[in-house]
């Protein structure tokens, strides 16, 4: 006889985005639908077809200690500054440190310090660079800072699986305390990669709008008009505690994280799967181990990038996932305001799925003003959408290049 898995529930949640730099800030943008694309500063985005992206509204060297800002990445102290938001509105849960984790994904890691470090050893000598340049630059960083933040040491994770990263986090997590490694697991994702060399390399693949004349604008799912993503940056991180010892310390709860669903297309390294086959798969996965009903599903945050193959694509993915279900499901495209997190995507957008749970309100999808035809979703714009009372539970998917599909389903408590 096998017995139940652990429930695990969600009681901490911390972000920092281009619309707020905080949760409170970030979930009153996504429902007013606040974009926080801007134009990028500087001469040497002056020559490139893509000169917008949607920074961090609150710079996180302003949030942290001077000396402790020093010795980070960008990408690092984005992380840092979600993850101790997330633990203080857990309660700063007492554990034991072996039964404490941290998974912190990350789809690119430090690379504006490698850039930036190279260029000190060209100009200045190698005896100028920083001896913290591989701590800054390394993918696992952002991970490692937070788990020495918090004395953790049943683990500490880093997955790398491109725009699916900070979602395939959270479902590390869930296994850490399922299988029993953990009680409490700190996970996320982040990312601040915003420089001419990304910039560049996301314009040459012809992924980006190149709306300049309107960045805010630009990010715009299911619209006609969308022509590419939007780069953003920033992070976004969950407290996961097992229920029993959530229930135990008397933690408040936003939410179960009930099932999760990984995939991969095998189809290309940058486009999906046309048809959505393996998204659909990972999302069929996801409800399957929730032990739940597609009807059960009231909203989606989708991964909505506002490129015109990938959004196709995900509709398809969730028409055939959910069935007749599909219909009236509440989906939200919150990129149109964050821009895309790349690594640290899922994790904001998990953020903002379980919000839209706790409060019954779907925030907005900004920017769509002449819907696809061949979009056949219920997409949420204008104003939030108030989702029905009772059990309900919500999804929200990440996809990435290479193939990685991710998706994870939140249920009421």
């Amino acid at each position: 006889m096998t017995s139940s898995p652990r429930r695990v529930v969600v009681t901490g949640l911390g972000a920092t985005t281009p619309v707020g730099g905080d949760v409170a800030a970030t979930w009153e943008g996504l429902l007013t639908g606040r974009s926080g694309v801007r134009p990028l500063l500087g001469d040497e985005y002056a020559e490139l077809p893509v000169r917008f992206a949607g920074q961090v509204a609150v710079d996180p060297a302003e949030v942290l200690e001077r000396s402790e800002a020093r010795r980070l990445d960008r990408y690092e102290q984005v992380a840092l500054v979600a993850a101790r938001e997330a633990w203080a509105d857990a309660g700063r849960p007492e554990v034991d440190p072996l039964r404490l984790g941290v998974v912190v994904a990350s789809g690119i890691g430090g690379v504006v310090s490698l850039l930036e470090q190279n260029e000190i050893l060209k100009t200045r000598g190698w005896t100028r660079v920083s001896p913290m340049s591989v701590p800054m630059l390394m993918p696992n960083g952002a991970a490692a800072w937070v788990g020495l933040d918090v004395g953790a040491q049943a683990g500490i994770h880093t997955p790398v699986s491109a725009c699916a990263s900070g979602a395939e986090a959270v479902s590390v997590g869930l296994e850490m305390i399922r299988g029993g490694r953990a009680d409490v697991v700190i996970v996320g994702g982040a990312e601040a990669c915003i420089a001419p060399i990304t910039v560049a390399s996301f314009a040459a693949m012809r992924a980006l709008s190149t709306r300049n004349d309107e960045p805010e604008r630009a990010s715009r799912p299911y619209d006609k008009g969308r022509d590419g993503f939007v780069m953003g940056e920033g992070a976004g991180c969950l407290v996961l505690e097992s229920e029993e010892f959530a229930n135990a310390r008397g933690a408040k709860v936003y939410a179960e994280i009930a099932g999760a669903g990984l995939t991969a297309d095998g189809h290309h390294i940058a486009q999906p799967e046309p048809e959505g086959r393996g998204a659909t798969r990972a999302i069929r996965a996801a409800i399957e181990a929730a032990g739940i009903d597609a009807s059960d599903i009231v909203h989606v945050n989708a991964h909505a990038t506002s490129t015109p193959q990938g959004d196709i694509a995900e509709s398809l993915a969730i028409r055939a996932a959910l069935g007749d279900a599909a219909d009236g499901v509440a989906v939200s495209g919150t990129k149109s305001m964050t821009g895309h997190l790349l690594g640290g995507a899922g994790a904001v957008e998990s953020v903002a799925a379980i919000l839209a749970l706790h409060h019954r309100l779907a925030p907005v999808t900004a920017n769509l003003e002449d819907p696809d035809d061949e979009i056949g979703l219920d997409v949420v714009s204008g104003s939030p959408r108030a989702l029905r009372g009772g059990d309900i539970a919500v999804l929200n998917n990440s996809f990435g290049f290479g193939g990685h599909n991710v998706a994870l389903v939140f249920r009421s408590v």
